[in-house]
């Protein structure tokens, strides 16, 4: 224990040092000489001092303080099921989008296999003793994905961007591509990873008749210790081609409620279905900038006037002090509250596939 605290605190006396942003362009507002910033530059996300993320490591901030409702076992069995092979295995067809626990997407669209945000891993961290340990095992594993055509990356926390999980990828042959934010091709670089293009906010990217965008969020990025915010972080903007009119779909990657999304909406309209985080939330006071909860996230469906919506980033991790079935709870009162009706939410299990709303 002693060794591991002693890392700890070396690696948090580096934190101090700065980064040069080779991207930076000083007329974008969120480009900074030393990296990146929110649209509410304010914000002050991922500017807390290292001593209080390890008083608040081990006050327990970052574990949930109670079990699920019947233990681990019994919500695994409530809210997790076996992938359905048929719709896997055959990316043609509807689009249709699979929720593989936590924020891990797998979306077939125009016979493509698209994966956001891998991590299928055991751990989000990069170590297994300096990391959230998964509580609920993932409905399958890498070997049990199709061929994956192509990856999107909101940002570089290791929730979001697992190494283990895509050289899993690699190694049995698959060759995506990759979009990423601005400043983390270099992550891939080192792991002579290529295929892999780098993206800003508003960036479009066009894919035969696929069309992607990179949206702004209110988050941050870290990968190490000498790292905060030099990397850019947001969401994808997806036109997705069907028989009739093309589906939108936005995921928003991870962010605290901001006006990001009224813009969004404004320079793209409304989306047809919306991926939005509603866990990770407790203690409200820290991560309220950083992390939605249930109603932030309703609220950003109604900014954008979201057609159905599916709450993602929960019930895998230890990562916050909620436990894992709190957010379903939370998101019922919320619509209760809001006088929204239930339908409008996906109440996905992992595991689950639903073919996408049209227009």
């Amino acid at each position: 224990m002693f060794r591991r605290l002693a890392c700890l605190l070396l690696l948090a006396t580096l934190a101090g040092c700065g980064t040069v942003n080779p991207y930076y362009n000083a007329d974008k507002a969120h480009h900074r000489p030393n990296g990146f910033v929110n649209n509410d530059a304010t914000a002050g996300v991922g500017g807390a001092p290292w001593y209080e993320v390890l008083f608040r490591r081990w006050r327990g901030d970052f574990q949930p303080a109670a079990e699920p409702e019947g233990g681990y076992a019994a919500f695994a069995a409530r809210w997790v099921v076996a992938p359905d092979r048929a719709q896997l295995d055959a990316p043609g067809g509807p689009p249709r989008l699979t929720w593989l626990g936590h924020a891990t997407l797998l979306l077939q669209a125009g016979g493509r296999n698209l994966l956001i945000d891998p991590n299928l891993g055991d751990y989000a961290g990069p170590t297994p003793w300096l990391s959230a340990r998964r509580l609920v095992a993932p409905p399958l594993r890498v070997a049990g994905l199709p061929r994956i055509d192509l990856v999107l990356i909101s940002h570089n926390h290791y929730d979001h961007l697992d190494q283990a999980t895509l050289q899993a990828l690699l190694a049995r042959g698959d060759r995506p591509q990759f979009i990423v934010p601005l400043g983390v091709k270099a992550w891939f670089d080192e792991l002579g990873i290529d295929r892999v293009r780098e993206v800003d906010w508003w960036d479009r990217v066009d894919l035969g008749d696929l069309t992607i965008h990179f949206t702004p969020a209110q988050h941050w990025s870290k990968r190490g210790p000498l790292d905060t915010n030099a990397t850019l972080w947001g969401g994808f903007w997806l036109d997705i081609p069907g028989d009739g009119a093309p589906t939108s779909f936005l995921y928003t990657g991870d962010t605290g409620y901001s006006a990001d999304f009224r813009e969004i909406r404004r320079r793209l309209g409304a989306p047809d279905l919306l991926a939005v985080p509603i866990g990770a939330y407790e203690p409200r006071e820290f991560m309220r900038r950083q992390h939605v909860n249930p109603d932030d996230a309703l609220q950003i469906a109604e900014d954008l006037g979201a057609g159905h919506v599916v709450g993602v980033h929960w019930g895998s991790f230890a990562l916050t002090q909620e436990s894992l079935d709190q957010p379903p709870r939370d998101l019922a009162a919320a619509l209760q509250h809001r006088q929204l009706p239930e339908s409008r939410v996906w109440w996905l299990r992992q595991g689950e596939t639903r073919i996408l709303p049209g227009r």
